[in-house]
C-alpha cells in the first residue's frame, strides 16, 4: 500500500515539475520573442527618426534664405534641433508669451480677464487683424483681445494687451519659463523703431520650451488648456498644416513680417503628439518659398512621426 502511495505521489511530483519547466520553458520562448520583437521596434523608430533627420537636413538644404528648426517627439523625448539657439526677430511668436504673461497676470490678480476695454482710434495699428477697421467705442474683454492676438494675429489686440501686462513683466515671465534668449524690445507692430533696429528676438528652442510647458500641463492645468484652446483656432493655415490630413489638431501660432515667416505649434497624433518650431529669414519681399519650405518640413515630421 506504501509502495504504491510513494508511486503515485513520484508521478504526481514528476507531473508538476514537468509542467513547471514546461512553463518557464515557454515563458523564456516568449521572453526572447518579445525581446526581438521589441528590439525589431526600436529598430524601425530609429531607423524612422533618422530617415527624418536626413529629410529635414535636404529640406533645409534646399531653402535659400535662413532657417531655425526644432522637432520633438513628445512620446519619446527625441530632438531634431538645426539653430535651435540662432537668434531670429519672433514678428507674431511674440504673441504666445504675451498670452502666456497675460493668464499667469490674471492668475496672479494683476489684471482682470473680464474687464472691458473700450476700442480708440490711438489704439489701432496697421498690419494683421481686423480691430484697426471696427469703429471707436466699440468694446472687448481682455479674454477676448488675448483670443484675437492669437488666432487673428490682431496687432491692435496685442499691443493693448501689451499696454495692460506690461513689457517687463512680460519679459520677467519670459526668464522665469526659461526662455533664455526672448526678449520684447518694442511693441509688436512699432515698425519705427524696428526700422531704428530695435527688435522683439526669440529662438526656436525657446519658443519649443514654452510650448511643452503648455502641453504638459507645467503652467497650470487652467493656463495651460485656455492657451491650447486658442491656439487651436488659429485661422492661419497655410504653413504647418497644408500639408497635414484636415483630421490632425494642431495648435499653433504663425509669424510673419518683411523678410520674416515663421510657424510655430503642436501637432497632435496620439500618441505620437509632436512640437515643430520652424523659423526663417527670406531675403526677397516674398514670403512663398518660406511657407512651402515651413509645410515641407512638417509635412516630413507628420510622416515619420506620427505613425510608429
Amino acid at each position: 500500500m506504501k509502495a504504491t502511495y510513494k508511486k503515485s505521489l513520484f508521478l504526481l511530483l514528476a507531473v508538476v515539475v514537468s509542467f513547471i519547466f514546461g512553463w518557464l520553458g515557454h515563458c523564456y520562448v516568449v521572453m526572447l520573442k518579445d525581446r526581438k520583437e521589441a528590439s525589431l521596434v526600436l529598430a524601425q523608430h530609429s531607423l524612422k527618426k533618422d530617415n527624418l533627420r536626413s529629410a529635414m537636413l535636404r529640406e533645409i538644404k534646399k531653402f535659400k534664405g535662413e532657417a531655425a528648426v526644432f522637432i520633438k517627439d513628445l512620446k519619446s523625448g527625441w530632438e531634431f534641433t538645426h539653430n535651435g539657439t540662432t537668434l531670429f526677430p519672433a514678428a507674431s511668436l511674440a504673441k504666445i508669451p504675451i498670452m502666456v504673461a497675460s493668464f499667469l497676470a490674471a492668475q496672479e490678480g494683476r489684471l482682470k480677464l473680464d474687464r472691458v476695454i473700450t476700442l480708440k482710434s490711438s489704439y489701432k495699428l496697421p498690419g494683421s487683424g481686423f480691430l484697426k477697421a471696427m469703429p471707436a467705442g466699440s468694446s472687448f474683454t481682455v479674454e477676448k483681445l488675448i483670443g484675437l492676438m492669437i488666432y487673428e494675429s490682431d496687432n491692435t489686440a496685442t499691443n493693448i494687451v501689451t499696454n495692460i501686462v506690461g513689457v517687463d513683466y512680460i519679459n520677467s515671465i519670459c526668464k522665469k519659463l526659461g526662455l533664455r534668449d526672448t526678449v520684447l524690445s518694442r511693441r509688436v507692430a512699432d515698425y519705427a523703431l524696428r526700422d531704428k533696429g530695435i527688435e522683439n528676438y526669440t529662438t526656436a528652442q525657446d519658443i519649443a520650451t514654452l510650448l511643452e510647458k503648455i502641453y504638459r500641463k507645467e503652467l497650470g492645468i487652467n493656463i495651460s488648456e485656455r492657451c491650447l484652446g486658442i491656439m487651436k483656432l488659429t485661422r492661419i493655415n497655410d504653413r504647418i498644416p497644408k500639408y497635414l490630413p484636415a483630421s490632425v489638431t494642431i495648435a499653433h501660432k504663425t509669424g510673419l513680417e518683411q523678410g520674416i515667416c515663421h510657424d510655430a505649434g503642436i501637432v497632435f497624433c496620439y500618441p505620437n503628439d509632436f512640437i515643430i518650431v520652424v523659423l526663417t529669414k527670406h531675403h526677397n519681399s516674398y514670403s512663398n518659398d518660406s511657407k512651402e519650405f515651413i509645410a515641407r518640413v512638417a509635412q516630413q515630421a507628420y510622416l515619420h512621426l506620427a505613425k510608429q
